[in-house]
């Protein structure tokens, strides 16, 4: 039996929230990628992307987290009448969780007490989101020849968060082996041994959780094109 066809008006906004989604991830990687060049004394090897809050174009980077922010609430509601399953459903609530944590990054630096929080939130929220909206997308017959990209993205945020957490565990131990204080406070520079990848990994995941949403985003971009 043909699927009833969406209203136009409906069509119109799921089209534009999908557009929205893809503008800003898109917008989160060009002002990731001008942070690195506009503030070249933070090194990407071992200073984290929160930490650009210290330096001059610390709005810049509350620029970043507002658009990932966006990125997320607009896969949100571009991708919400498609997801039908209840693990889904959970699942658009974590990535409406990540977008909230994102937009407290950018008004909570990492001088803030709740930074931490909002890092949190952020980005724990959206591997789970990525997963459950995924395997519920990929079930069904619209989505069923985009599964392969879908399952692949989706498990790229959980990698990816791993490896943030290993390159931190290796980092503190390389310091501390180095003879680093850990009470010491602000360090300006890693005495050599230390082995300093939390930084690229850090940058690492802010990328692949974009890639998921550009991915997600662009296949719905497809199906509301067919269903105007």
């Amino acid at each position: 039996m043909k699927a009833i066809a969406k209203p136009v008006t409906e069509v119109s906004l799921l089209f534009s929230a999908a557009r929205l989604a893809i503008a800003s991830g898109a917008a989160v990687l060009l002002l990731l990628a001008s942070l690195h060049v506009l503030s070249p004394e933070f090194d990407p090897s071992w200073r984290m992307v929160s930490e650009y809050a210290n330096g001059q174009y610390a709005w810049v980077l509350s620029l970043m987290f507002v658009a990932w922010a966006i990125s997320s609430w607009a896969l949100a509601a571009a991708i919400w009448s498609q997801v039908r399953t209840r693990a889904g459903r959970i699942g658009l609530l974590f990535l409406i969780a990540a977008g909230a944590g994102e937009v407290m990054a950018s008004v909570f630096d990492v001088n803030h007490s709740l930074h931490g929080l909002a890092a949190l939130i952020g980005i724990g929220s959206l591997p789970v989101a990525a997963m459950l909206v995924s395997v519920s997308l990929s079930r069904t017959l619209e989505w069923s020849a985009a599964r392969r990209a879908l399952l692949w993205t989706a498990n790229l945020t959980w990698i990816s968060l791993l490896l943030m957490l290993a390159s931190f565990v290796l980092l503190m131990v390389t310091y501390t082996q180095a003879g680093g204080d850990m009470s010491a406070g602000a360090v300006s520079a890693l005495p050599p041994g230390v082995i300093a990848l939390v930084g690229w990994a850090n940058r690492f995941l802010i990328v692949a959780y974009c890639i998921w949403v550009l991915t997600v985003a662009r296949q719905a971009l497809q199906l509301h094109r067919q269903e105007a």
